[in-house]
């Protein structure tokens, strides 16, 4: 009996309350994103939001269960888990279930499918934090380092043959995670540095961003030229740069699928055609301006209900939540994601085990990162590359990834006063 309450009291209920939220506000906008008529009940399971509230109750079932479990079970299976994903990841490249050009789905019959890249995620972040966790792995090592590099990289390589861009790029943001074990921010820096190369790579002749590159690196060589050591980085750098540049033109332009290169074109400006290529993002910012500060209100908007954003019950649900729940609404959503990601990163470091404080920022980054990028692409701040709204788009196996994410964390959290294991 003291067993039980003190599980009771040890799992963090905050979290899970927000979870519910979330996955409430989820069936409500799916509901008003997709409303049929002649389905007006949002329980008929011939509907998407009939079927999104089954999700949610086999979700909230899987996660009890995994408050069931115990911790050293999480730890030992892991090897098992990222294996099992791994073979799941191959297996859809044959048998796989194409929609929309992306063979990512397994189909399981009566209509639905399982995306073996969603959960591949909270697969990687186990794996990962399994290995760092280790004795003697310091990510400031080149062995460690390539090493986790691999676990990283190989589901991505598997997913970006599907083609899948959205999900492949999810895996860069476990960056955050080797930073948080001891990287050196210069990594950040240099990746962020990178990020801008590629904008102007595109937005100018290649050429003359090349010119400007080796200015601004002789013009600095002359200022510090007695220190040899950052000469060779500089030039280093500059002869990387270089290379960057020209493999980026190569990508753009032989690499990316022709709706890819569209959508990168509409965010940097290159193609203002609101009538065809940017007609998604066009009417995105449309339902989110109308609005306005307190929505339009339930079941009325007018872009919603006429159907005028395509893909709005998945990888634009955002757009029900701007437009019927007004700017009011958006900034509760993004408050409950806000607060989430806090707490999150508050379970992480008050964990005593190394294996569960990086499980714990490995879940933090993934959730950041489809925050920020769903959220954004919605309003036109960054390309659109179809990855869902954690909880609250459309779809069993982004909720049910979620889910597991979620609450593997909150049941190691809520053992983190036990034996301390790797």
């Amino acid at each position: 009996m003291n067993q039980q309450r003190s599980f009771f009291f040890n799992v963090d209920w905050v979290t899970v309350l927000i979870f519910l939220a979330l996955c409430a506000i989820g069936v409500l906008n799916i509901h008003s994103a997709v409303y049929d008529p002649k389905h007006q009940n949002m329980f008929d399971l011939d509907t998407n939001y009939g079927k999104q509230f089954i999700y949610v109750l086999s979700a909230i079932i899987i996660g009890s269960v995994i408050l069931l479990l115990e911790n050293r079970f999480i730890s030992a299976l892991t090897p098992a888990i990222y294996g099992v994903t791994i073979l799941m990841l191959l297996l859809v490249l044959v048998v796989g279930h194409n929609v929309k050009g992306n063979q990512a789905w397994i189909s399981l019959g009566g209509g639905f499918k399982l995306q073996p890249s969603e959960f591949a995620k909270f697969a990687t972040c186990l794996m990962l934090a399994r290995y760092l966790s280790g004795t003697n792995v310091k990510v400031t090592e080149l062995k460690s380092f390539a090493i986790a590099a691999a676990i990283i990289g190989f589901p991505m390589l598997l997913i970006l043959r599907q083609p899948d861009v959205g999900s492949t790029l999810v895996f860069l943001s476990l960056i955050f995670v080797l930073y948080r074990e001891g990287l050196s921010p210069n990594f950040l820096i240099i990746g962020a540095l990178f990020i801008l190369l590629f904008v102007t790579a595109i937005l100018y002749n290649p050429l003359y961003v090349i010119a400007v590159l080796v200015a601004i690196t002789l013009f600095v060589i002359y200022l510090f030229k007695r220190n040899k050591k950052l000469i060779v980085v500089l030039l280093a750098g500059l002869a990387m740069s270089i290379v960057f540049i020209f493999s980026v033109q190569f990508i753009y332009h032989h690499v990316l699928q022709p709706h890819q290169k569209i959508r990168i074109d509409i965010i940097l400006g290159l193609n203002k055609d609101v009538r065809d290529k940017g007609y998604n993002l066009n009417q995105s910012k449309i339902a989110i301006g109308s609005g306005k500060m307190w929505g339009k209100g339930y079941l009325h908007g007018t872009q919603t209900k006429y159907s005028f954003v395509p893909e709005q019950s998945t990888d634009f649900i955002f757009c029900t939540v701007g437009e019927e729940w007004g700017f009011a609404g958006s900034v509760v959503v993004l408050g409950l994601y806000l607060f989430l990601l806090l707490r999150l990163i508050m379970i992480a470091e008050r964990q005593r085990s190394p294996f569960s404080r990086i499980y714990g920022y490995g879940v933090a980054s993934v959730i950041f990162f489809h925050v920020m990028i769903n959220i954004g692409m919605t309003i036109g701040l960054v390309p659109v590359i179809g990855i869902p709204l954690p909880f609250i788009s459309y779809g069993g196996s982004s909720l049910w990834s979620f889910t597991i994410l979620l609450f593997i964390l909150l049941k190691l959290d809520s053992n983190r006063m036990g034996v301390v294991y790797a």
